[in-house]
């Protein structure tokens, strides 16, 4: 069994909160100048993990009347997209029975992929399929991509074309952490902690499944890549304690800090177990009323203005009263 203290994901996926902020800066921009220059910032991907720009645009007038047209996501905006996507992966998995830990693997996935790629660049709906297919490959839980795109009428050969872009934003290090496995451990220890006895073994049941639910509501946030998952999970029990109130909990954490040697203070892992929850408290799912507008944004990067889309629901119109008149005349 891999060791999180040697692992990649502490050495390499847990950043500070203004590291993040630099690496969606850098993305946003990057994917701002491809839509300077091509007109577009869609990418063709190929199963190989090869992409590719449309070539530039020549016609000066074309490109600038383009550009009028075409305006860009904001850092904000594209933070919305995630979010929004990934609730849709958490219902993918709900859908197809996955457990928590194929679940929370694919959002760290989809997470540590947008530190490299804008959502203007790979659309998150596809990106999102891939990372669940992936996850369900590391942790042998194997489902092919024709079952996983049958089962959400997506075409599989999308979730394939992805897979290999996926690995490479994610560098390869397909081993992630989840706060599920160390909540179960730390419940463990409060049984002996606590001396736990008939009523207080069903106090601590309950209190391990508010604390899975607060694990859920942390994993939607930026806490995953801000903090290690050991802490994820003593601020999901630290905020379900507040409500079942089973254990001192303050004396249980210097209780562990004097077992671990840590060199951590007490108030400063109480600090880092707030920040946490702040996280969780300042979470906010986009109003439809929002995502209709990021949406129009997304296909205007990419080349499918309103005037479009317009034309093709009248063409699409057309071709159904069409089909209805042979229908009512017989052939």
């Amino acid at each position: 069994m891999s060791d999180f203290q040697t692992s990649t994901h502490r050495a390499k996926w847990i950043f500070t909160p203004q590291e993040l902020i630099e690496k969606y800066k850098a993305a946003n921009r990057r994917a701002i100048q491809t839509l300077e220059k091509y007109g577009t910032t869609q990418m063709e991907v190929d199963v190989d993990g090869s992409f590719s720009y449309p070539e530039p645009q020549i016609n000066a007038k074309d490109n600038t009347e383009k550009h009028s047209r075409s305006k860009p996501l904001s850092i904000e905006e594209e933070h919305s997209m995630r979010v929004f996507y990934e609730n849709k992966l958490r219902e993918v998995c709900s859908a197809f029975y996955f457990p928590n830990k194929i679940q929370a693997t694919a959002l760290l996935y989809f997470k540590r992929f947008y530190l490299q790629w804008s959502v203007m660049e790979h659309h998150p709906k596809n990106i999102m399929l891939t990372c669940v297919y992936g996850a369900c490959k590391i942790e042998e839980n194997h489902v092919s991509a024709e079952e996983l795109g049958k089962g959400i009428s997506q075409d599989h050969q999308m979730i394939l074309n992805y897979e290999m872009i996926v690995y490479q934003g994610l560098e390869f290090d397909l081993i992630v952490y989840a706060p599920y496995r160390p909540l179960e451990g730390f419940i463990n220890d409060m049984e002996e902690f606590c001396q736990a006895k008939n009523g207080q073994l069903q106090m601590l049941k309950d209190l391990h499944e508010t604390a899975r639910m607060e694990v859920d509501k942390i994993m939607l946030t930026d806490a995953p890549l801000l903090f290690p998952p050991g802490q994820l999970a003593l601020a999901a029990l630290l905020s379900a304690n507040k409500m079942h109130r089973v254990v001192d909990f303050d004396r249980y954490l210097t209780s562990i800090l004097s077992r671990q040697n840590s060199a951590h203070t007490i108030s400063e892992l109480i600090e880092s177990l707030n920040s946490i929850d702040s996280w969780v408290m300042k979470y906010k799912f986009p109003s439809e009323k929002d995502m209709k507008h990021i949406n129009r944004k997304l296909k205007s990067c990419w080349g499918h203005n309103s005037h479009d889309e317009s034309k093709k629901r009248e063409k699409k119109s057309k071709h159904k009263s069409k089909s209805s008149n042979e229908m009512q005349n017989g052939p």
